[in-house]
């Protein structure tokens, strides 16, 4: 049911985004992918080709100059006629107690993170109202953590995309647009550069996932991410969803 829908997806060359991209195009979506290195996201527009999926192509965009957003976006609907699917998935962070934090750092996180989503937010509605469309921000559960230590900023820029996607929940619905927010755990390459560096705290963290295992990019991530994009969750908008195996409490 989603064949010939077009999708843009940020930070698209690896990981989570990837495999997003994989599983929309699975369905019949055209992907642009998105993200710094403009090869990383080629090689996610030749897997889909690999697997017979349709056209997708790679942009090289860095979400945090205002320029790249808009030359992007420009460029998706140019070269497909529309937009129905925004995924914010690019991310930048800065790890470490708060004490620590440097003015840049923090600022290039912020920029990545929140005003990079609410900015292409504002860029794709006239496109996403056309048609109808769902965007799809990425949050995390940083916050849920009963010992937020050194993870402070962090938290602090995926919280803030979630008061910016219930908000556009809000404000868009009229328009026939659905926004939802998911907090994904996944084994994408930041994530296993963390387990490498902190083997202990990582073995911990597995242990407290009710379903023992940290999930697959484009399995449990991908797959989910389409579901949501489709009409069998036509009714969902507004929502931060954990994608976790039942790790945080959301209420």
């Amino acid at each position: 049911m989603l064949e010939g829908k077009i999708a843009l997806i940020t930070g698209a060359g690896q990981g989570i985004g990837q495999g997003i991209a994989l599983a929309l195009a699975k369905r019949g979506v055209k992907v642009v992918a998105a993200g710094r290195t403009l090869a990383k996201c080629e090689r996610t527009c030749q897997l889909i080709a690999e697997r017979q999926g349709p056209e997708a192509i790679a942009l090289a965009c860095d979400v945090a100059i205002a320029e790249d957003l808009e030359r992007t976006v420009t460029a998706t609907v140019e070269r497909f006629g529309g937009l129905h699917i925004l995924v914010n998935n690019a991310v930048s962070t800065s790890p470490g107690p708060l004490l620590a934090q440097k003015h840049e750092q923090v600022m290039t996180a912020f920029k990545v993170g929140p005003i990079a989503t609410l900015r292409l937010m504002q860029l794709c509605h006239p496109h996403l109202s056309a048609e109808g469309g769902s965007i799809i921000n990425m949050a995390s559960t940083a916050a849920k953590r009963w010992d937020m230590s050194n993870y402070g900023v962090y938290a602090a820029e995926k919280e803030a995309i979630r008061a910016l996607t219930r908000a556009a929940a809000s404000e868009w619905g009229k328009d026939n647009i659905r926004a939802n927010c998911i907090l994904p755990h996944a084994k994408s390459p930041a994530l296993e550069k963390w387990i490498a560096h902190n083997p202990e705290e990582a073995a911990a963290f597995v242990r407290t996932i009710p379903l023992q295992r940290i999930g697959d990019c484009e399995a449990d991530i991908g797959e989910f991410v389409a579901m949501l994009c489709g009409p069998e969750s036509a009714y969902i908008s507004g929502q931060s969803i954990a994608v976790d195996g039942g790790q945080a409490y959301m209420g």
